[in-house]
């Protein structure tokens, strides 16, 4: 046995970065085992963060294409995508010195390779030499997150059939793309990719684009793809196969059509890193996502090792993991936790616009025959909007009609993702001071994007008399 820890903690990403600092600053020993050469996980190396720069850096670009103050030199830029994937290359490598510098200064060893279960209260790891070691532990948290999902008829070792890891790593930016999947990350890849002017199909396996999100932002959402950006969006479909060609792809659909492109994006599901881990051998449910089964501690069958993030399923959002996995080593060190995940998780889509939201849907309230009123505010009517030609999109407040409880915030258009945690805040609050009543009265910076909330709460404050 090479060493015993308090705590062994199998990825460093979020939930992982999160249960390990907070068992650490406990007084705890702890270890966490990354099986790659740096720390930071998926979220830090081929998700979160390099998806957000790209599709920023995108937004960069095509801002400075449309630019009518400057038209006669931006008309001649064209971007390269190795030069993009520098940008994202320089902030991902300042995350990762800062997730390792959080671990440096916490005492908290990192071993690199890849893990798996000997025995309850054992580990063997397989470092990148080959070499074999074998750690223990009181505690385990298991942090291991998703990859995509691969369906064994789809040949993604041909290099024109990309997923939402390997499209960091194209040569060169394609003149067409068909993206499978009209999820948060295709919609996000959909968007950016037309920023470069690149021809995009997007397959949506779903009746109508980004279901969860309320009815009217979901329209909006599909409008603004289709008929402002350009994206040809196909819904209800499901493919056939997929076949490779000399010069690209085909996608052929199950209902007879074939979508020619130069490179397929594949964004249909992902997989929990469940599979090396030998946890059958220890009676630990994974179901047929790879996903582990946990009660409402995240503990497992085994009650000493715990699961939090991607690997046990919904939210699967990186904010959400990283509390997970806080309340895990809060667990561990007090024998209980009572701090929970928020009831309603805001989500936040990175398209152009963006979109965000929290609470109820509208669709949601009538199922449950809540009496509810609508605020709305168009950011083409804000002056702010008009100033920084921001225009498109809306802020919209559910309420209940009676109590004037916020129940819902829904945005589609710039800074959606911030601008909700203002709506956020008070519908987090107790009794009276959760009221559309808190945006009639405050007041807000002028010209601002946040103002919207005003204009929506008298908008729907209007509508009761």
């Amino acid at each position: 046995m090479d060493k015993k820890y308090d705590v062994i903690v199998i990825g460093s990403g979020p939930g992982g970065e999160g249960a390990s600092i907070k068992a650490a600053k406990a007084g705890k020993s702890v270890a966490i085992v990354e099986r790659y050469l740096e720390v930071g996980g998926g979220c830090t190396h081929w998700g979160t963060i390099p998806s957000k720069t790209l599709i920023h850096v995108i937004q960069q670009y095509a801002e400075l294409k449309q630019s009518r103050l400057f038209d006669r030199i931006t008309r001649q830029l064209r971007a390269e995508y190795d030069e993009l994937i520098e940008l994202v290359e320089s902030v991902v490598d300042q995350q990762v010195r800062d997730r390792q510098g959080f671990y440096d200064r916490n005492d908290i060893d990192v071993i690199h390779g890849e893990a798996r279960f000997v025995d309850a209260s054992t580990i063997e790891v397989r470092e990148h030499d080959d070499a074999l070691r074998n750690f223990s532990a009181d505690h385990f948290v298991i942090a291991a997150g998703s990859h995509p999902y691969h369906p064994d008829d789809v040949d993604f070792d041909n290099p024109f059939v990309l997923d939402s890891d390997t499209i960091l790593k194209m040569k060169r930016i394609p003149d067409s793309i068909t993206i499978y999947g009209a999820g948060v990350i295709g919609c996000e890849y959909a968007s950016a990719f037309r920023g470069l002017g690149v021809k995009v199909n997007l397959v949506n396996t779903r009746q109508r684009l980004l279901e969860f999100l309320d009815d009217e932002i979901s329209d909006a959402v599909s409008y603004h793809m289709r008929d402002e950006e350009g994206v040809l969006i196909r819904q209800n479909e499901e493919y056939d196969r997929v076949e490779p060609v000399e010069d690209g792809v085909i996608l052929h659909l199950k209902t007879g059509k074939k979508i020619k492109s130069d490179v397929l994006l594949w964004a249909n599901g992902r997989t929990g890193n469940s599979a090396m881990l030998n946890l059958e051998a220890l009676g630990i449910e994974i179901d047929h996502r790879g996903n582990i089964r946990t009660n409402d501690d995240y503990q497992t069958a085994v009650p000493h090792i715990y699961a939090v993030g991607d690997i046990v399923g919904f939210p699967s959002l990186a904010s959400a993991a990283y509390d997970q996995g806080r309340f895990v080593g809060t667990h561990i060190v007090d024998g209980v936790c009572t701090d929970h995940l928020v009831h309603d998780i805001p989500t936040g889509i990175y398209t152009t616009p963006e979109i965000s939201s929290v609470g109820k849907t509208e669709r949601e309230l009538t199922e449950m025959k809540v009496p509810y009123e609508v605020g709305r505010s168009f950011f083409r009517n804000l002056a702010r909007g008009q100033i920084t030609g921001k225009t498109a999109g809306m802020l919209k407040i559910l309420f209940h009609r009676e109590t004037l409880e916020v129940l819902g915030i829904h945005c589609f258009g710039q800074n959606a993702s911030e601008i909700l945690h203002i709506g956020q805040a008070i519908m987090s609050q107790e009794g009276a001071a959760n009221t559309i009543k808190y945006f009639i009265t405050t007041t807000f910076n002028y010209p601002t994007m946040a103002e919207a909330y005003r204009v929506a709460a008298l908008n729907g404050y209007n509508r009761l008399f």
